[in-house]
């Protein structure tokens, strides 16, 4: 697999799976350090604001990217929309999913800026 670059990039996918995972079982430590208590969150805080864990988040920020990217980019391949007898090129579908992307995340900042 090696020899082939889109097994590389398959591989690196996979392993992009192995730090969300990581990254989910932090959160859900984290949700139970809050069903704990204030001084359990807060200890919980403090032990994630160190560089080790900040470097580990941004990290799994860009695997995820890369993760979701390339999601997007097999979706044109994965899903066959048809508008009666006809399919919808693949390109306009990849298209669509980024466009919805980018929507909800936009939207998801707004909501976030106008909270603060």
């Amino acid at each position: 697999w090696l020899a082939r670059p889109g097994y590389i990039r398959y591989m690196i996918r996979e392993v992009t799976s192995v730090f969300i995972a990581i990254f989910l079982v932090v959160l859900l430590v984290q949700i139970h350090q809050v069903a704990q208590g204030p001084d359990a969150y807060a200890a919980m805080l403090g032990r994630l604001r160190s560089p080790g864990w900040i470097v580990f988040n941004v990290v799994a920020l860009v695997f995820a990217l890369y993760h979701t990217v390339t999601w997007f980019k097999l979706t044109g391949v994965v899903q066959v929309v048809r508008l009666g007898d006809r399919k919808v090129p693949p390109g306009l579908v990849v298209a669509g999913t980024f466009v919805a992307w980018g929507v909800v995340s936009l939207f998801i900042l707004y909501w976030l800026l106008g909270r603060s």
